[in-house]
């Protein structure tokens, strides 16, 4: 179990030795209520301020090539194949063939059945494989089941699992069995990068977002992830700015620095380079790296492509030029 600590001070969350949080679930409750409350409209409008600002073409160039090093490639979809899960870890590897200069992705994330086959294609390139697992993306069956389906990606080789916050817990005020339950996730992904999806569409205002982000955090998740992909509402630039800024004081009050991914209408370039912008102005520069950021698209890649040969031409390449997503 883990130990009972107080939590009048956020630098006591920290993680055992277990992997587990040395938090107790009955100081949940706490946690979230000491989570500092958000003034929405001051938020949205650091997110625009940040966002319209511009860049250099030789920064833009650089923020591109950040967006694909940060990248996890997707594919989410019930019609998924081996065959495109090679051709998917080829252009995760190779994004353009034809360039040896464009980096691979950090990784591709896709369904716990496919893991082997991308586990073997990228076997040696450096590129991750990141399963979705727990049930994903309702985080609603047995608790059984969702912690053997992390512990059976985990054997299977995935590098990292994204799992989500069981909302229906959280949102009906049930924190200590979501934290039990996240708490009970990072153990079953053992040394493994845990990403936790709060689904901020569903969570209904931005106090609700950084309260689930603090729990997220204090149950031992590595990286807090915007959303699913499989609602309306995926990633925005205020939400996302809310899980940055509850990861930038978490970190200065524990020491212990967690991963921000945005996932969810990731599609243009325009809005990757956003992201960084907000993580760059937020978290700093120690951020801007595929260890503490990542962006979740299945579509943003060839955008990128795009807009890269576009600043190094002055001319757009058309979409089949590059290799279908």
């Amino acid at each position: 179990m883990a130990r009972e600590v107080p939590v009048s001070k956020a630098a006591e969350i920290q993680r055992g030795t277990s992997g587990r949080p040395e938090v107790a679930a009955s100081d949940a409750r706490r946690l979230i209520a000491r989570a500092a409350g958000v003034d929405a409209v001051g938020l949205e409008a650091r997110a625009a301020s940040l966002a319209a600002r511009s860049i250099k073409r030789s920064a833009k160039l650089w923020a591109l090539d950040l967006a694909i090093r940060c990248m996890d490639l997707t594919t989410l979809e019930g019609a998924d194949t081996v065959g495109k899960i090679v051709a998917l870890c080829s252009k995760a590897v190779r994004p353009d063939p034809l360039d040896a200069s464009i980096p691979s992705v950090a990784a591709i994330c896709l369904y716990p059945q496919l893991v082997p086959v991308a586990v073997e294609q990228l076997k040696g390139t450096g590129v991750h494989v990141a399963s979705v697992a727990g049930a994903f993306p309702a985080g609603l069956g047995t608790l059984d089941g969702r912690l053997a389906e992390i512990r059976d990606v985990v054997a299977k080789g995935a590098h990292e699992v994204d799992i989500v916050l069981n909302r229906s817990l959280f949102l009906g005020g049930r924190y200590g069995q979501a934290f039990d339950e996240l708490a009970a996730a990072r153990e079953a992904a053992r040394t493994v990068h845990l990403k936790t999806i709060l689904e901020v569409g569903e969570l209904g205002s931005y106090d609700r977002i950084r309260q689930a982000s603090v729990l997220a955090m204090a149950a031992g998740a590595d990286f807090i992830k915007t959303s699913t992909g499989k609602i309306g509402t995926g990633a925005t630039l205020p939400a996302a700015l809310c899980m940055m800024e509850a990861v930038r004081d978490f970190h200065r009050e524990t020491g212990r620095a967690v991963g921000v991914k945005v996932a969810g209408g990731v599609r243009v370039s325009k809005q990757s380079i956003q992201y960084l912008a907000l993580v760059h102005e937020t978290l700093g520069p120690e951020w801007l790296t595929p260890d503490r950021f990542r962006i979740g698209a299945s579509s943003l890649l060839n955008d990128v492509l795009m807009q890269i040969q576009k600043e190094r031409t002055g001319r757009y390449q058309g979409r089949d030029y590059f290799t279908v997503d």
